[in-house]
């Protein structure tokens, strides 16, 4: 079991999402609800629990990533300090195909500095984000090889965005990887062979 403790946050790429931090108001979910934790993807919400932090009354939300199985209970208070979110709604899935048919990105030269600035764009559960690491490596992999790291991270990435897209669009993983290759390939782009990454 993980419990989280990150404090990040963001609300680049979601403009609906987080309203409720301009109202004061706590993330709220229910059992059964489909939700992303960032840099480990979709889970489901398994349980609602009532505890004690800090000598007050605290609710919890268990909830179980559906790739890894890995669980993770993140109390209320917390919920947007660490970036638990529902799953996009359909209607924005098109905002990441477009950014990954039109969208801009940067690339620092610099490996270490890449590397450090892809991390942090990961952790913040913008799948706008995720998209943005995914195609400034797919850019990068046609004019160098990528380190082991840089491959884990484009695996990890293009998860991350498949498995989001597909269930916000109620498809299957193969047809969105498969409308992911499309959307690439109108930027001129293909997803190398990385055939010595393992899965996870």
């Amino acid at each position: 079991m993980l419990i989280s403790n990150e404090i990040r946050l963001t609300l680049q790429g979601f403009p609906g999402y987080y309203k409720c931090i301009l109202t004061g108001d706590l993330m709220d979910f229910k059992i059964g609800d489909k939700v992303v934790y960032p840099n480990h993807g979709v889970g489901v919400i398994e349980q609602v629990n009532y505890g004690m932090l800090n000598g007050r009354s605290e609710k919890y939300f268990m909830l179980k990533i559906s790739s890894s199985g890995l669980k993770v209970m993140v109390p209320q208070s917390n919920a947007l300090a660490v970036g638990l979110r529902s799953v996009m709604r359909q209607a924005e899935t098109s905002k990441v195909m477009t950014y990954l048919e039109k969208g801009k990105f940067t690339s620092h030269h610099d490996w270490k500095h890449r590397f450090k600035e892809n991390s942090e764009r990961m952790r913040t559960g913008s799948l706008i984000e995720v998209a943005a690491v995914l195609k400034s490596l797919v850019a990068l992999s046609r004019t160098k090889p990528l380190s082991f790291r840089e491959k884990k991270m484009l695996e990890r990435a293009k998860y991350l965005l498949v498995s989001e897209l597909a269930t916000a669009r109620n498809s299957s993983a193969e047809n969105m990887e498969g409308a992911l290759v499309k959307s690439l390939a109108k930027a001129r782009l293909s997803m190398p062979v990385l055939t010595d990454v393992l899965e996870g």
